[in-house]
């Protein structure tokens, strides 16, 4: 007997070869639009097959489907944060420059971009050296949270400060630390003007983590942190998503082991989803994704839907996943998406106009899964997703 056909919607289509491939393995960094509406992509540093920092930046414009290559960033780095401003500019902050050493010297240092002149200046240091972080763009402001530093000579340390950058006066301002420390965490602006954080991880030894359940609130008005609702499962390599103009906000995986709500165990990365209720700050479980991931991506496709994209099971000896779908708001159900050519995790995305979004770059093996076991294996194309009918 024939196994049912299983119908996927929308499907992929190439946007070419970065100039220069990359991946990105944190909450923050990776790619965003320049300028709303014009479906132009700047994609920024990250890490090369080695984990080791790169500094060149790219341009994809949709609208005549090609890559050219932007000035460089005068500091290599990755898990830093990029964030665009209200003027068009793109603010990076923090981040490592160099190679994997542990633990890894963060930076303080901060850049910005600006599109017409295709330059970056420095800008004013942020106050505390920090990977790993959170940014956000709080009305006009940039609200930078935790993160990662180097704690001694064999260890790391998860922070609770936070800053927020004002682009006016070009300066950082330290406002009430966060409620628990915590690092590698997501953090969505919601309808009423709070920040949400979301999970992350606490070092607790050399290269152990535990991650967190735990989330928090910012008060812009305040500026202090308060407790929310926690989710039923610690996550870390999740991702978070605002949905309903920010009324709520959907969380997918994350990276195993860890132990399901109803007390089995995942053995691989995490399938369960969960979405928050800004009105009730409170989290209800909703279906599993078809297929347990971290490090992958979860973008928008209009005000109620969400797209999560690859990802992988493991990030030590695996192969990125081809597989997406589509989380639908309104019914709270998952429907199959088209799956991308290149199967890929710790990648950039962003979404793009008419319902469309953007992947690029990010790993496609690794480990025992690549041709060489001390190198990652990159991808080096774009794809473009879109639930339109191929003409």
């Amino acid at each position: 007997m024939s196994s049912p056909a299983i119908t996927a919607t929308g499907t992929w289509t190439s946007a070419g070869a970065l100039p220069a491939p990359a991946a990105w393995y944190g909450q923050h960094d990776g790619a965003g639009l320049l300028t709303s509406g014009t479906d132009k992509v700047l994609v920024i540093g990250g890490a090369d097959g080695t984990s080791t920092a790169v500094g060149t930046t790219a341009v994809y414009d949709a609208a005549t489907t090609t890559w050219s290559a932007a000035a460089p960033m005068k500091v290599p780095r990755r898990l830093y944060t990029a964030t665009a401003l209200g003027d068009g500019q793109v603010l990076v902050a923090g981040g490592i420059s160099g190679s994997r050493q542990f633990p890894a010297p963060g930076l303080n240092a901060v850049e910005i971009y600006d599109p017409a002149e295709n330059t970056w200046t420095t800008g004013t240091p942020m106050k505390q050296a920090r990977w790993g972080h959170s940014a956000v763009l709080v009305g006009t402001q940039v609200l930078v949270a935790g993160g990662f530093t180097v704690r001694s000579g064999q260890s790391e340390l998860a922070l609770t400060s936070a800053e927020l950058y004002d682009p006016v006066a070009k300066t950082w301002t330290e406002v009430g630390p966060m409620t628990d420390p915590r690092g590698g965490h997501a953090a969505v602006l919601l309808k009423n003007g709070m920040v949400l954080v979301v999970g992350g991880a606490l070092p607790i030894g050399t290269g152990a983590d535990a991650d967190l359940a735990y989330c928090e609130l910012y008060d812009p008005t305040t500026k202090t942190w308060s407790a929310t609702g926690s989710m039923s499962a610690a996550r870390a390599g999740h991702q978070a998503t605002a949905l309903a103009a920010g009324a709520a906000v959907l969380v997918t995986g994350g990276r195993a082991p860890g132990v399901r709500a109803d007390g089995t165990y995942d053995p691989f990365s995490r399938a369960t989803a969960e979405l928050y209720n800004a009105g009730t700050g409170t989290w209800s479980q909703v279906d599993d994704l078809p297929g347990g991931r971290a490090y992958h991506r979860t973008v928008a496709l209009g005000a109620d839907k969400a797209l999560a994209v690859g990802g992988t099971g493991d990030i030590r000896d695996d192969a990125g996943y081809e597989s997406a779908a589509i989380f639908d708001h309104g019914t709270k159900k998952w429907t199959p998406a088209g799956g991308l050519s290149t199967g890929r995790w710790a990648f950039a995305a962003v979404a793009l106009s008419g319902g469309r979004a953007m992947v690029a770059g990010g790993v496609a093996r690794s480990g025992a899964a690549a041709a060489a076991a001390d190198a990652e294996e990159l991808a080096a194309t774009a794809e473009i997703f879109s639930t339109a009918p191929t003409p």
